[in-house]
Order: C-alpha cells, then structure tokens, then sequence
C-alpha cells in the first residue's frame, strides 16, 4: 500500500506539446524532486520531445541526471570560486553571475547571468566593460535573465529584457543567445521581432509539467481503520478522541512531505485571515491534513508520521474502508511518492 502519483499520460503529453508549441527553443528545467515526478522521468519525457538541453538545479544533480539525458545539461546554480569540485562531461554548460566566476571557468562552457528586478543574482552593467577580457577564456553559449513572477509596480518584463539587450549591445558583448525565465509566449514573440538575429532560450519548468492541474493526482492507501469513541485516548501522545469516528491510518508521511508546505505569498485580507486562522488551529494541535474523505479534507488526528498519516474521520461520515485510496492534496516539488501510476 502506497502514496501513489496517477498520471493520466496523454493528456499530460497533450500539455506538453501545447506548451512547446507557444515556446519554440524551449529549455525543459528539471531541479529539486523532478516536480513530483523525479529526475529520471523528466530527463525521459525531455528526450521523447527531442529537446536538446535540460536544465538543473545543481552540479550534484547534473552528476545524477548525465546517465539518463545525452543532450546538453545546463547548471542554473552559478558558480562559486571555492565549491566542491564534481566531475562532470564536457556537455554540461555552467551558469556564471560574476566576472570573477568567469575567470575561474577557463576553457569552460559558461552562460552568463545578469542582474535582474529580481536582485538575486547576476553581473551588473559596471561589469560589462570587464567582462570582455573573460569570455575569451571561456565558451560563453550565451546570457541569461531571471524574471520576477509578479510585477506589482506595473513595468513590463519585455522592456526589462530590452534594457539589458541595449546594455550588452553597447557593451559590444555578443547577443547571439538569450535565455530568459518567467515571460509569456506574446512576450517572448515581442523580442524574438525585435531582436532576429538573437536566439531566445525560455527555460521552463513549472508551466511546462505542472500546468494542467487535472492531468496528475495523488493517493494514498487506507491501510488501517479503527472505530473510536469519544473520550478514548490514541497515539504516540495518547490524546482524547473529541467525538465518535474512526481513526484511519493512511501511506503517505514527512518522509514523503506530508506535512510539509513550502511558505505561501499572501495576497488580499481573506487569504491572510484564513492563515491566521490556520495558525491559531495548530497552536491546538488541529492541523487539516490534504487528504480527502467522504469529499472533504479531513484533519490529522496527530503529527504526521515518517511514511503514515493519522486522520479522524467523523461518525456522520462514510466510513473509510481499508484498501480504499484517498486523493491527497499535495504540493509537487514538496512530495516523493512510493510509485508512479500511468493511466
């Protein structure tokens, strides 16, 4: 009995090649846990769609992915003078944010990344001038531009990417190649017009294997069910039952990110009372687990376990049956299932 990831295969494809479709040139991005799906899945699905390069996180997971992609391997991670060396084939290319991490890739292939809206990372236009001397010692495949996802302050994505296209121009850097992140397929139909003779590379990941919500699911497995009463203690911390019910023991605990949320940005008054609500459950142990029954979310009776969660499940409700799969709510790049299920 398993937590079990369902895809419905071709509608998932039906997604992808959509998503191709608005962004020719694409650059599949798979880092973290693969989206939910893993590594070697994605660098299978990349390969099917006969895409040239796949991006990721680290060095630590190119080393993993290199057997199961023969294409290209981008690093989106910039390098740092000093990090632990991982011995990597000639395919991998490295993602450089500073003129001094240029310097120390001789010979290397480097795509440089400039300092966007974002503030993360990045050369900054004082740097250009510099960065003439350093790429003649590197294979430079080109810049990159990491996009903020909302712009609250009304300015327009393309005219960011404009303004460091003018600045690299001036600069006298080559523009052969750009890879941008977070622009929409009009968006990125505006610059490839403007720029022709610029090959722009949308790396995507997201949008690309999570964006038909209706295409995957979770489940987990009833592996126990046990009639309880009210007032009868249970668990590891024998707290009381509240009411009469069930309490049912279900695959899928923090081993597999049960439990675990990655922090939400918070928009308008009812969302935040909704998490301040929340908040002030849990200060009482009352913690909605994403597990469905009876078609509703039910709450955990206790602190998830490492590969089980416990619910309580209400008298007034259908009574759960063991072999019985419930539908888990659960965050993709949060979660590791026991097995994935085409369908």
């Amino acid at each position: 009995m398993a937590l079990t990831l369902y895809v419905d295969t071709a509608r998932w494809r039906a997604h992808h090649k959509h998503v191709l479709e608005q962004f020719p040139d694409i650059v599949p991005v798979c880092k973290g846990n693969g989206y939910g799906f893993g590594h070697e899945r994605l660098a299978e699905e990349a390969t099917r769609f006969g895409s040239d390069i796949l991006a990721v996180g680290t060095t630590y997971e190119a080393a993993r992915i290199k057997d199961w992609f023969s294409g290209d391997l981008l690093v989106l991670t910039p390098f740092r003078r000093g990090e632990e060396p991982v011995p990597l084939p000639d395919r991998v290319v490295r993602s450089v944010s500073s003129v001094d991490g240029v310097r120390a890739l001789v010979g290397a292939r480097v795509v440089i990344e400039v300092m966007s809206s974002m503030k993360r990372h990045g050369v900054t236009e004082q740097d250009l001038p510099m960065l003439h001397g350093a790429i003649d010692d590197v294979r430079l495949e080109g810049f990159a531009i990491h996009l903020p996802l909302d712009r609250t302050d009304g300015t327009d994505a393309v005219e960011e990417v404009i303004a460091w296209m003018d600045r690299l121009r001036s600069a006298r850097l080559p523009l052969h190649t750009m890879f941008v992140s977070h622009l929409k397929a009009d968006e990125l139909a505006r610059l490839r017009q403007q720029f022709p003779q610029t090959r722009f590379r949308a790396r995507i990941g997201t949008r690309l294997w999570l964006g038909d919500h209706e295409a995957t699911q979770y489940r987990g497995a009833i592996l126990d069910v046990t009639p309880v009463s009210k007032g009868d203690r249970f668990g590891y911390r024998q707290q009381k039952v509240a009411s009469d019910g069930w309490l049912v023991v279900v695959a899928g605990g923090t081993s597999h990110g049960v439990g675990l949320e990655a922090p939400k940005a918070l928009h308008g008054v009812m969302p935040r009372a909704k998490g301040v609500a929340r908040a002030g459950l849990a200060t009482v142990n009352r913690n909605l687990s994403p597990f469905v029954s009876g078609g509703k979310q039910r709450w955990f009776a206790e602190p998830p376990h490492m590969q089980v969660s416990i619910l309580f499940v209400p008298s007034d409700a259908p009574e759960p049956r063991v072999g019985e799969e419930l539908v888990a709510h659960l965050r993709n790049t949060t979660t590791q299932f026991d097995r994935l299920v085409d369908h």
